[in-house]
């Protein structure tokens, strides 16, 4: 059985979320990766969102680096770009998050490393892309949501915009760069060549609402600040509070509003003029939220998660993480890893793997992330260096 990358190699310069996520989506797939950190430090989010002592593996860090192996390395020696250069000889991919330039003021551009290895597939990934009058800037996922029109989107009226508790812009510029180089290597294997990939957080952020995009372009129409409010603005298409929770219901057909309102016991009031047509729901925005709350009010959120889906109303608990894991879909869907700690061996840590599967020879995690360095010597050896050699590097502070 093989793997859609076994036998690629990728070097890894990536920090954080959105590259090494990326590049992870290739090493579950089969792909060698060799994640390239300064030596001592290493990723920044070896340390960040974690709590008490996790030896450089936060949990983060590990969600992001399955599957892949670390070598520590000094990029601003000759002796660290020099072996840079070697490794790059056996590698077919290589990406990078630096800001734009950095990888050229390194000696290590894209012009440079090609002259080595004629196929390489070079990706860079910034949150604006290599040229243009915003290239070289640092970019967070927080302020690309504000730049690419996302939090415009995202809030209420009364409080103002506001961002997600989550990482969209990092984790689908991740997807999106994995399908980059995915693409890049089906190239490569049909025609022989390398490629230079330039993907940018602000521009993924703009694809991932290219349904907003098209009906501002097109028509003029702005989403604005709804809440959780339907786009439709139908006010049958909200959350709701329940007796003991909240529940996200889309009811924006006529029909369904019928039959929201006979699981309410209200079917009567739906003759009202106000509440009669999608027309008139619209118009009397407020009252009509305003009566499905109180109908709601009543029963707790699984008795109307029973009753509306059993009616065929779409209908959703809004659920916590905690609560999340223990739908058993997901057990079934194989989402979540168990692996045995890096740090204590008596202990296992859960991650998330992938999200897809398929018949055979689908993502599977075969390695932990890797503690600061793990591989250094495993790596330099492969390339010709004697242990004498790697220890004189190490005293240099080369690795």
């Amino acid at each position: 059985m093989t793997k859609a990358f076994e036998g690629v190699r990728i070097i890894d310069f990536t920090q954080v979320l959105a590259g090494p996520f990326a590049v992870m989506q290739l090493a579950l797939l089969g792909a060698e990766v060799i994640k390239v950190e300064q030596p001592v430090t290493g990723d920044q989010t070896r340390g960040l969102m974690s709590i008490g002592e996790n030896q450089g593996l936060s949990p983060s860090f590990m969600g992001m680096n399955l599957n892949k192996k670390s070598l520590t390395l000094d990029l601003k020696s000759d002796q660290g770009v020099a072996i840079v250069k070697k490794l790059i000889v056996q590698a077919d991919v290589l990406v990078e998050n630096f800001k734009a330039g950095t990888m050229e003021r390194l000696g290590l551009g894209y012009d440079t490393l090609r002259e080595l290895k004629p196929d390489l597939i070079f990706c860079s990934v910034t949150g604006y892309g290599q040229s243009g009058p915003k290239a070289g800037e640092a970019a967070y996922d927080g302020a690309i949501q504000a730049s690419s029109g996302m939090m415009s989107q995202n809030g209420h009226p009364e409080t103002g915009p506001t961002r997600t508790g989550f990482m969209p812009v990092d984790m689908s510029t991740a997807l999106n760069t994995a399908f980059a180089i995915s693409a890049s290597l089906h190239r490569k294997a049909m025609t022989g060549k390398g490629q230079r990939i330039d993907v940018a957080m602000l521009d993924t952020a703009i694809v991932v609402q290219a349904a907003q995009y098209s009906n501002y372009l097109n028509q003029g129409n702005l989403v604005g600040l709804l809440g959780n409010a339907s786009p439709t603005r139908q006010p049958t298409a909200n959350v709701f509070p329940t007796q003991d929770g909240f529940i996200q219901i889309t009811a924006i057909r006529q029909p369904q509003v019928e039959k929201l309102f006979a699981c309410m016991d209200r079917t009567d009031d739906l003759q009202r003029a106000e509440f009669a047509t999608p027309e008139a729901r619209v118009k009397n925005n407020d009252a009509v939220n305003a009566f499905v709350r109180e109908g709601l009010a009543p029963r707790t959120t699984a008795e109307w998660m029973m009753i509306l889906s059993k009616a065929g109303i779409p209908v959703a608990e809004i659920r916590s993480l905690p609560e999340v894991m223990t739908d058993p879909q997901l057990d079934h869907r194989g989402v979540f890893v168990t692996l045995p700690s890096r740090i204590n061996p008596d202990e296992k840590v859960q991650l998330v793997k992938a999200g897809y599967v398929t018949d055979s020879d689908g993502p599977e995690v075969v390695n932990g992330p890797p503690l600061l360095g793990e591989h250094t010597d495993e790596i330099l050896r492969d390339i010709g260096f004697s242990s004498d050699d790697i220890l004189k590097l190490r005293r240099e502070g080369v690795v």
